[in-house]
């Protein structure tokens, strides 16, 4: 196929859009924005942006749905933004004996195409319009994954156009059974070493994708934040329980019912939402498929609330989920439990959330909340120093399928989690700080106090729930046991947060590629050190070269000051 890219130069009408993404924190200055819709698209792009003159310090980024929550795409020293989001199928690829997915197809593309030709699914995310090329990259995981495993559980080979000697685009096919072990590890490093390290991924192969249940139970339910501040032990009571019940199913303690009707098909997400959003919120979905799912539903929300009632008597009643919560709209329908088909199901849950600005923060828990963590929780969430009905902790259920994997079995080490949690705060820019009658974006940029208020609480929020262990979640270390974590397993790459290389934020002597990869960074390093010596594709938490004469994990750079320095800055 001839390579035709479009390309969007600053004069075209689409520049304005096409250089940003979903968070409107981050707005790149491009000299163009390529479209691709080929992989010879891409090579081309590659070719002519390498082959510009003083183009050192300018980057070359990708994107393919627009979700990075960090300016790891949109900054100012990006040159060239390759948008792949015009590669977006999903098939049966004969030739590889896969279902081949496109980098650019959003998880609803994906689902759809797969599932309507194949009844097959990848256990992905319930963001619709969030892309693969990063999604699975980074080890993406979804209502499924409890069941099934990560979307990379299943990942037999990606595509990579790569820059080994970093000038000449390639092509390259990594496969899980590559008989050269450079191979090998470019496809091991696409199991949640997270997009933006090695190179343009533009296709993905899965082989003995799961069959999604025909039928699943949801339910949603809230609960008022008047009623919950007025008993604040049974806001404490409802997070500690919560957290519980997922530890008893790991490690088969706690009630009887927990292990007799077995859980690992039910997906929660518990939306403890700022107190100025009046009310606090969970999904649920199970396999309805499952006879016993209405009873197995009834005893878990009986267990977690345990305590909001004293015999007949409520102190603290269900109510509808009937507000925006994070990204996920009112879900108000299936107040009453209600079984619907998996894809009408999904299709129900599926949103992004209005564009706007956002920080974000991530945690993996192995065991439930201990006190103090909860103590904290509460504290931020019913703070009267900040009112933003848009600011939340979710927190995932996990487990399950997904513990059946060993750390290294794929590049995402997280593998004895229960939970997964997501620290959100959302907000539009709200003020005419230019002066020219209108909101957007360089208003941000002359005021920073817009979002000010906002990274405050986040990161105060955050530091003040790990205050033990430094700030963060760290990961266990047996060398440094007074300052690790007896229930935390460090943090998630897709959710990047730029704050865990802050050492005024984070004191715990952990850095950014030790929460996220654990002891799978240094065969990350080795991987870059082969496929992108050069550091062609980079950006602020990208994986880092090994240090000279270690052969292991590049902690810090030559001149021992954190990460090692791109080469072209």
């Amino acid at each position: 196929m001839a390579a035709n890219p479009i390309e969007v130069n600053k004069s075209d009408a689409r520049y304005d859009a096409l250089r940003r993404g979903f968070n409107q924190r981050w707005i790149a200055n491009p000299d163009y924005v390529v479209v691709a819709t080929s992989k010879e698209d891409v090579v081309a792009a590659l070719s002519k942006f390498l082959g510009k003159p003083n183009n050192a310090k300018r980057r070359i980024t990708v994107r393919s749905g627009g979700h990075c929550y960090e300016n790891f795409v949109s900054s100012p020293d990006t040159g060239v933004i390759i948008d792949v989001s015009q590669m977006n199928r999903a098939y049966y690829d004969a030739s590889m004996d896969a279902y081949c997915v496109e980098a650019g197809a959003t998880n609803w593309q994906s689902t759809t195409q797969l599932y309507r030709s194949f009844g097959r699914a990848l256990p992905g995310g319930s963001c619709y319009s969030v892309g693969s090329g990063g999604h699975i990259s980074g080890g993406g995981y979804g209502l499924l994954s409890r069941k099934f495993g990560l979307t990379v559980d299943y990942l037999y080979a990606v595509e990579v156009v790569t820059v080994a000697d970093g000038k000449t685009p390639k092509v390259t096919v990594a496969r899980k059974d590559s008989d050269d072990s450079a191979l090998r590890d470019l496809w091991w490093a696409h199991t949640g070493g997270g997009g933006g390290n090695f190179g343009v991924i533009t296709r993905y192969w899965f082989r003995d994708l799961p069959q999604p249940p025909a039928q699943v139970l949801l339910r949603s339910v809230a609960w008022k934040w008047k009623d919950l501040r007025s008993r604040p032990d049974l806001f404490k009571s409802l997070v500690r329980r919560y957290g519980q019940f997922f530890q008893h199913e790991q490690e088969k303690t706690g009630p009887d019912f927990i292990r007799s009707y077995g859980y690992d098909d039910m997906f929660t997400l518990l939306k403890l939402t700022h107190m100025s959003n009046k009310k606090v919120g969970l999904i649920v979905q199970l396999d309805g498929t499952r006879s016993d799912s209405p009873a197995r539903l009834k005893a878990f929300l009986d267990f977690i609330t345990e305590e909001f009632s004293t015999g007949s008597r409520p102190h603290v009643s269900e109510t509808v989920l009937d507000r925006q919560m994070g990204e996920h709209p009112a879900q108000q329908e299936s107040f009453i439990p209600t079984r619907l088909p998996w894809l009408t199901a999904t299709q129900s849950l599926n949103d992004s959330g209005p564009n706007r600005c956002g920080k974000y923060k991530s945690a993996y828990h192995t065991k439930a909340f201990t006190e103090q963590q909860i103590d904290a929780i509460h504290r931020h969430l019913t703070s009267t120093g900040y009112k933003n009905p848009d600011a939340l902790l979710q927190v995932d259920s996990y487990g399950g399928a997904v513990n059946k994997h060993k750390a290294g079995d794929t590049a995402v080490p997280q593998r004895t989690s229960v939970l997964k949690l997501q620290y959100q705060t959302y907000w539009s820019w709200d003020k005419d700080a230019d002066s020219n009658g209108v909101y957007d974006y360089q208003d941000a940029e002359k005021d920073s106090g817009i979002a000010a208020p906002h990274l405050r609480w986040i990161r105060d929020f955050y530091r003040d729930v790990y205050q033990a262990t430094g700030g963060v979640p760290s990961v266990p270390d047996p060398a440094r046991p007074a300052t690790t974590s007896s229930n935390t397993d460090g943090c998630y790459i897709n959710y990047p947060d730029i704050d865990l290389d802050d050492t005024t934020l984070n004191t715990s002597g952990q850095r950014s590629h030790q929460l996220y990869y654990k002891g799978n960074y240094s065969r990350l390093q080795r991987t870059k050190q082969q496929w992108d010596p050069h550091n062609v594709f980079r950006h602020a938490q990208s994986v880092r070269q090994p240090e000279k004469g270690t052969g292991g994990i590049g902690a810090k750079s030559a001149d021992g000051d954190g990460p090692s320095k791109p080469d072209f800055q």
